[in-house]
């Protein structure tokens, strides 16, 4: 996997391998970041829409180019990007710094924490289950970090609460690549006395599945972890851990594992269409190509929580569109009472970071009426990949692998997620908006999690 920093959004390119392939053994920095937030950065000109400034029509601003954090081939294959490489969006610590709590940051593209009264966690805004992720790392000599896996936010203890993969070469009891409280590495087994010199960058790839976890590092395997204990943890967020000494991380990409196709690729079969959609719903080739509208086609069954991907190619300029989710069943007065994953790629002003849509600008990747998306990643009249986890009140989504939204429904509970928060399993509905409705659906998958944390795999009907 080639993994590319923000600042390839203009123009500018660093990539490094996410498979272990070409894993750096000595690396200087993984990737070449810029430490400016989305607004403060200047947009720089589309290549595909203009060639240079002397092209540019007076008093029309500069199109941004997309950005582009993951090669296209990784993003269709499921991957995310945890970190944009120049904010902590999506980030959560677990502790106030002015309190004590760690000071995290980024800083030239990389996250960086170095001070603390206690041992602190930076967790992602969602949980995951079952998962690839990908982590780069360098750690300050005599230091301890960690990655928490499947984490409670304010774990007090490893055996319990997480899978705490280490980052400390001096700890007596679990060297830099153990899972803490469970699993020790065999340093022989590793390759040496040292699995990961301090100082110097390194790469965890690590696969979470079930109740196996397999740890490689700068690609070669050293743990392959198997927890028969009764203290298996099925999911839980990610954490970042700052406890001794200066720690940086930088290309965090994940990869959910599991996925199930949601057509057979060749009917509609388990969907059905909300009666008097005006839409046209016809499969072919693995598409759902929509035409027409306005109309919704549901699925039968329904889901609470999880993660749903999938690709979606909008055949004409401005087509508004979206997939309804935990919605109730669909009729010819209330054909969409659900939240919805927004589909529509104009925006304003020349600006990515200005969505215009036609009810004031959510986006593409955005939760219609409830959060916009941060940037305009894709574009009309090619294919993206959308991901959308949906756990609890919790929602985050990403466009081409890029970060765009999250949201907390900290409303009054309702059937109705337009009125209210919904946690109970609703359909999937794809969104015929209007007569100009023209838009394909592809690749559609879903991994489900109930709102215990345990897989259900046999999610009922309404």
């Amino acid at each position: 996997m080639r993994y590319y920093s923000l600042i390839a959004a203009l123009g500018l390119f660093g990539l490094v391998s996410c498979n272990g392939d070409s894993a750096p053994n000595d690396p200087e920095i993984p990737t070449k970041g810029d430490s400016a937030t989305a607004d403060d950065a200047e947009p720089q000109a589309d290549s595909q829409t203009q060639t240079t400034d002397d092209s540019k029509p007076s008093g029309v601003a500069a199109v941004a180019a997309p950005p582009k954090l993951l090669d296209a081939k990784d993003v269709t294959a499921g991957w995310i990007s945890l970190f944009d490489g120049h904010s902590l969006f999506g980030w959560k610590a677990n502790d106030d710094p002015e309190a004590g709590g760690v000071n995290w940051r980024v800083e030239d593209g990389v996250i960086v924490a170095d001070k603390s009264e206690k041992p602190g966690l930076l967790l992602t805004s969602v949980r995951f289950s079952d998962f690839e992720l990908q982590v780069d790392y360098r750690l300050e000599s005599g230091g301890n970090s960690g990655v928490f896996l499947r984490s409670v936010p304010t774990p007090e203890n490893p055996a319990v609460d997480c899978y705490e993969l280490n980052m400390c070469n001096t700890h007596p009891e679990f060297p830099t690549g153990s899972i803490v409280g469970r699993k020790k590495v065999v340093l022989d087994d590793a390759g040496g006395d040292e699995t990961a010199p301090e100082g110097k960058w390194h790469r965890f790839h690590v696969r979470v599945e079930g109740n196996q976890i397999v740890v490689t590092l700068d690609g070669r395997i050293i743990l392959d972890f198997v927890d028969d204990s009764e203290n298996q943890r099925s999911i839980g967020f990610i954490g970042l851990q700052q406890n001794q000494g200066k720690i940086e991380f930088s290309n965090v990409a994940l990869r959910p594992l599991g996925t199930m196709p949601l057509t057979d690729g060749k009917t509609l079969a388990g969907w059905r269409e909300v009666p008097e959609s005006k839409s046209e719903f016809q499969p072919v080739e693995d598409t759902i190509q929509l035409t027409g509208g306005p109309g919704f086609l549901e699925t039968e069954k329904t889901w609470a929580d999880f993660v749903l991907q999938f690709e979606v190619h909008p055949n004409a300029k401005s087509i508004n569109s979206g997939v309804f989710f935990r919605a109730a069943r669909g009729t010819a007065e209330n054909p969409s009472n659900g939240y919805e994953l927004q589909i529509c790629n104009s925006f304003a002003n020349g600006n990515r970071a200005q969505p215009n849509d036609f009810r004031g600008g959510f986006g593409t990747g955005a939760i219609m009426h409830q959060v916009p998306a941060r940037y305009i990643v894709a574009d009309d009249m090619q294919w993206a990949t959308m991901t959308l986890v949906a756990d609890g009140p919790r929602f985050s989504t990403w466009v081409n692998g890029y970060p765009t939204a999250h949201w907390v429904d900290d409303r009054e509970p309702n059937d109705n997620p337009r009125k209210g928060q919904r946690l109970k399993a609703g359909h999937l509905s794809l969104q015929g908006h209007d007569d100009e409705s023209d838009i394909d659906f592809r690749s559609l998958r879903i991994l489900p999690v109930n709102i215990d944390g345990d897989f259900d795999d046999s999610p009922g009907d309404e």
